[in-house]
């Protein structure tokens, strides 16, 4: 396919260079030559604000994509096929779908000033999505299914890519285990914690767990490898590896030889990646020092990152994490409720909007945490599984990725989570893995 656009800027060419890839084989080549669009036997696409031939896929443009720097802008949503679009335009397309995705995906409205949640990160309350109601929708994924049918009217003979639904199990090991190699001060500490508040039971678990008696609350290892085994998957795990605990980081001290064990075992057998630590987000040195932690220990290169706690901040967030190697980011997701941040079931790279360049750290969006469904939206491991089936019935529809996040403490043994694990192995064995 040929479009023609009378400009054409980076932010063109990272949007269409994404839409090229969702939806054929063959990357969509871009003139500026309006003769030799008028002249080309190749499907055409015209993206101007002035219709060239009859026999063309006409969508009139809108400002956003031929703009230089950020700056705010009313937008408005209209009803498009029981789903929300804006820039709204007119031709053979009813909205400027290349600028809208972009509006989108770019994360423009992080950009601005706007309204931060308790932990200091961008409030999804603030967002487009949220306003209108389309925060749970791959909405990017299913404009790109209008898109196709549009085109496939105009030009029948067009062959579009196979597309499939992918899914990628995805692990965060914030606290390795409940009880063990903590060390002895740690330990002692939430003895007396569990006794000053008669708590028995936890008291007697913890000094079981110690003597070998039972296993530790939060050790979900060797089941989530027979787990992984049965579905026929590989996952990814990504490892906190904060050098001491303060606040909200409170793993296993990377020095610990069972801390360095567990990751080493993973290393040999999934794919790992960093999970940068709150501390790491005011103090730079600390990311460097937890990726070389983590290189060390799994005795590889660490290309992967996901922000514990999903604190990130654009640009400034992105930027450090390639400056130290990171290639692949699994953070675009909300930390506050569940949904698509960037509105979109697909991988992609990220765009750097003050720079004005497509970068080559890739982004893996996220649409289901556990700590979310949990301790944000209060649900039951029950209402927590009728959540994730609709994000999963939503991907499978519109043959995109779907990316989930859980934490090794849900999966364990730990009566606070009961019934998530099994909620989990159900998923993963009677829905995913029979249509993989």
């Amino acid at each position: 396919m040929l479009l023609y656009s009378p400009h054409i800027t980076p932010r063109l060419r990272y949007i269409v260079e994404f839409m090229s890839k969702e939806l054929f084989d063959e990357p969509i080549r871009i003139t500026a030559d309006r003769e030799e669009f008028g002249a080309s036997v190749l499907p055409r696409l015209n993206y101007s604000d002035c219709e060239i031939s009859e026999d063309e896929f006409f969508i009139r443009q809108t400002p956003l994509l031929f703009e230089t720097g950020i700056g705010s802008r009313q937008i408005e949503c209209f009803e498009l096929n029981y789903h929300k679009a804006f820039f709204e335009t007119s031709g053979d397309f009813p909205f400027d779908i290349f600028a809208a995705s972009f509006y989108l995906m770019s994360r423009y409205e992080e950009y601005l000033p706007h309204e931060k949640d308790e932990y200091g990160r961008f409030a999804h309350t603030g967002s487009l999505a949220h306003r209108e109601g389309f925060l749970h929708l791959p909405l990017v994924n299913i404009w790109l299914q209008e898109l196709k049918k549009a085109l496939h009217k105009k030009y029948p003979a067009l062959v579009f890519r196979y597309a499939s639904f992918k899914y990628i199990p995805t692990y965060d090991i914030d606290i390795a285990w409940s009880y063990l190699h903590k060390g002895w001060l740690r330990n002692i500490g939430g003895l007396g914690r569990s006794l000053l508040r008669g708590e028995w039971g936890l008291a007697m678990k913890r000094i079981n767990v110690w003597r070998r008696k039972e296993r530790d609350p939060y050790d979900a290892y060797e089941w989530l490898d027979s787990l992984h085994l049965y579905c026929r998957m590989r996952a990814y795990y990504f490892f906190l590896a904060a050098a001491r605990p303060k606040g909200y980081d409170k793993n296993i001290s990377p020095s610990s030889k069972a801390f360095q064990y567990l990751v080493r075992y993973h290393a040999s057998g999934y794919r790992i990646g960093a999970h940068p630590s709150w501390q790491s987000g005011d103090q730079e040195e600390l990311l460097r020092e937890e990726i070389e932690w983590l290189e060390y220990m799994a005795d590889q290169k660490i290309t992967r990152s996901r922000q514990h706690y999903i604190r990130f901040n654009l640009p400034h967030t992105y930027r450090l994490l390639m400056r130290y190697g990171i290639d692949q980011d699994f953070s675009m997701g909300y930390g506050s409720i569940n949904g698509f941040r960037a509105s979109v079931a697909s991988s992609f790279y990220w765009y750097d909007l003050e720079k004005e360049e497509r970068t080559n750290l890739r982004l893996f969006p996220f649409c289901f945490m556990d700590s979310n469904a949990y301790f944000e939206e209060k649900h039951s491991a029950g209402k927590a599984m009728h959540e994730l089936m609709h994000y999963y019935h939503l991907i499978r529809k519109v043959n995109g990725l779907m990316v989930t996040v859980w934490h090794n403490s849900f999966l364990g043994t730990d009566p606070q989570f009961a019934g998530w694990k099994e909620a989990y192995e159900i998923f993963l064995k009677e829905e995913v893995y029979w249509d993989m």
